[in-house]
């Protein structure tokens, strides 16, 4: 099979093809043939040694795909010529290869209205959207909602979710792209370039950070007394506020079936569809992490073997 590997830390020029052997799928495991898999940010924080987990080397990377089942191992639920989408552990990676095995249970069906590439784009950005909008900050129809990096993978599911969930949607990108934050269902769009969130807004009643860094004090003044900002740029752990009475929480996206059938079923529901692709061959991915790197992909760039 053909994979995207490096093998030591560094510059995206690391990432190289190189042809291994077909996996076998093991006990209660399925080998997918890989038709699409997306480029995260954790991709390229992973490439440089920047990343929570480490990993032996040579390391395939990436963690969202969508492909069609080919063998199954004894006690797999799944069977031939299902075609599923799954978003790999974080210890674990590998998306980035012509084929992956895969725990049977932490797979999904892919929506039979989407392809392969809108749906490995929508597997792991609808996840965190989800886990981060719904099962972490709890936001309910009516409440203020601030989207950071609303033209991010991320964050376009996060402000199409909110806006499908009743909420008053701001969300903050280059004003280069405020026609792509409405597009996606934002009411108010901010450039941060410009904007002192305080002064702006400061009436949130949650905020939804996926960036992290220098966004974070703009998040905690956005809020109102009482409000609370989930961040999943900022590290393991949620950063200190830097005002007191709000809270800072860091969304848990672990992976299982339920979860990516939620993710489902919203796109069922129309509460989203799939971001601006740009999709590239898989051979490409140097590529692909040298624009993922640079900050300012709109929607999310996709691997296709």
């Amino acid at each position: 099979m053909l994979v995207i590997e490096f093998k030591e830390y560094g510059a995206p020029e690391v990432l190289k093809p190189a042809e291994r052997p077909d996996p076998v799928p093991g006990a209660g495991e399925v080998l997918v043939e890989i038709h699409a898999a997306s480029v995260n940010a954790a991709d390229w924080k992973v490439r440089r040694g920047k990343a929570m987990q480490k990993h032996a080397l040579p390391h395939v990377p990436g963690r969202d795909f969508s492909g069609v089942v080919v063998a199954c191992g004894e006690g797999a639920d799944l069977k031939v010529g299902d075609e599923v989408f799954g978003v790999s552990p974080q210890d674990k990676e590998g998306a980035y290869a012509s084929h992956i095995v895969f725990a049977s249970e932490l797979l999904a069906l892919k929506p039979p209205s989407l392809s392969h590439v809108e749906t490995a784009a929508m597997a792991l950005t609808g996840l965190t959207a989800m886990v981060g909008l719904e099962d972490t900050l709890a936001v309910t129809a009516g409440e203020k909602v601030l989207i950071q990096g609303g033209a991010g993978g991320v964050g376009g599911m996060a402000i199409q979710l909110a806006h499908h969930l009743g909420c008053h949607v701001a969300a903050t990108a280059r004003s280069e792209n405020h026609g792509y934050l409405r597009q996606m269902g934002a009411d108010l769009c901010i450039d941060y370039r410009q904007a002192d969130l305080a002064e702006v807004l400061g009436d949130r009643d949650a905020v939804y950070d996926c960036v992290g860094g220098a966004t974070v004090p703009g998040s905690f003044a956005a809020l109102r007394p009482g409000g609370r900002a989930a961040f999943i740029g900022s590290g393991a752990t949620a950063p200190e506020p830097t005002r007191e009475g709000v809270t800072s929480l860091r969304p848990a996206v672990t992976r299982s079936r339920e979860r990516l059938e939620r993710v489902v079923a919203h796109t069922i529901a129309g509460a989203w569809a799939p971001p601006e692709i740009e999709e590239m061959a898989l051979t490409e991915a140097a590529r692909a992490h040298t624009e993922s790197e640079a900050g300012h992909v709109r929607g999310k760039i996709v691997l296709v073997p």
